[in-house]
């Protein structure tokens, strides 16, 4: 897994995480697969896992994004982004225990990036859910992992899954960001930024680290940079228990699990299998919006998510296809 050529890798030479090169990788849900034949029982267990693991993951995050929606209200957007990232980065350094020798300088480089990643992409993303619904957040945020993917496939086709997804967009504005907040728009769009980073250093931190020590590395990484923010908003109610107790519930749902999930599904899964099952995002982050914030879409919200969904997803076998004929 510590594959040393991570680091040197151009992050414009994938779509989305390269941590399975091969489409057509013995665990994973390749697309073309058909030469290989039947799949036993086995195997199709086998295939199916890291697919549950990143459905698991993505039902974790959005719901305990949720919970950090109410829990914004008594320590700011700021407060709740150091709580969950300092709480998350405590339990994985006790779980893991990572050791810090025997790493190069690229390794440590790559889990700096991861962490830097990670850091600005909850601290913009809980920015923008503090002030548009969840599920418009999410859309807006996909929208970074479906530029890396059309941008890095130049394929003409992909224009038009971009086309559809700026329709998207321009459906959940209403014609206009002020009907969203502009300043909420904004931090979700930057937020993307930092999850299409998040998918190509976290792939890379896989392959350089065992088990999830570069995960709780590069938390660290993230609380450190997030906690003045934090403190300057909150202050000394971070230390409140009930306050510290939710922060440490949204790390576990929102950190923790779903981090650990997908590292390990990015170690199995086909990057363009990844992306698609990372496309639903926006629709579980509306379910979640709806069932614990009374977050209700309109049936025009509805249509513009689905179809920022429909790009994405688009995008992503258009890629398969193209890797699948080289």
């Amino acid at each position: 897994m510590n594959d040393p050529r991570g680091a040197a890798e151009p992050a414009a030479a994938v779509a989305v995480p390269e941590a399975v090169s091969a489409l057509g990788s013995g665990t994973g849900l390749a697309a073309g697969s058909a030469q290989d034949g039947p799949r036993s029982p086995g195997a199709r267990r086998a295939a199916l896992g890291p697919v549950v693991l990143v459905v698991a993951g993505g039902l974790s995050v959005q719901f305990g994004a949720a919970v950090a929606v109410l829990l914004m209200p008594r320590a700011g957007a700021l407060g709740v982004v150091t709580l969950r990232l300092a709480a998350a980065a405590l339990v994985l350094l006790v779980v893991c225990r990572p050791k810090l020798r025997g790493y190069s300088r690229a390794d440590w480089g790559t889990v700096v990036a991861f962490g830097i990643a990670m850091g600005g992409m909850n601290t913009l993303f809980y920015q923008a859910a503090e002030r548009i619904p969840l599920g418009a957040a999410v859309t807006l945020e996909v929208l970074g992992p479906l530029v890396l993917s059309v941008v890095a496939s130049r394929r003409l086709v992909n224009l038009v899954w971009a086309a559809l997804a700026l329709g998207g967009v321009v459906l959940l504005s209403g014609g206009g960001f002020d009907r969203l907040d502009p300043a909420g728009a904004a931090y979700a769009l930057g937020a993307g930024a930092m999850w299409a980073a998040y998918i190509v250093f976290s792939a890379r931190t896989g392959r350089r680290f065992p088990q999830a020590d570069g995960l709780a590395l590069a938390m660290v990484v993230a609380a450190v940079l997030s906690l003045p923010l934090g403190i300057m908003e909150a202050g000394s109610k971070l230390l409140v228990p009930s306050i510290l107790g939710l922060g440490v519930a949204v790390a576990l749902l929102s950190s923790v699990l779903p981090y650990t999930l997908e590292l390990m599904a990015l170690r199995r899964l086909p990057a363009p299998t990844f992306a698609i099952l990372m496309s639903l995002e926006p629709a579980i982050a509306a379910t979640a919006g709806f069932l614990i914030l009374d977050q209700a879409l309109s049936t025009t919200d509805a249509l513009a998510i689905a179809l920022v969904i429909g790009a994405s997803m688009g995008a992503v076998r258009s890629q398969a296809r193209g890797l699948g004929k080289r």
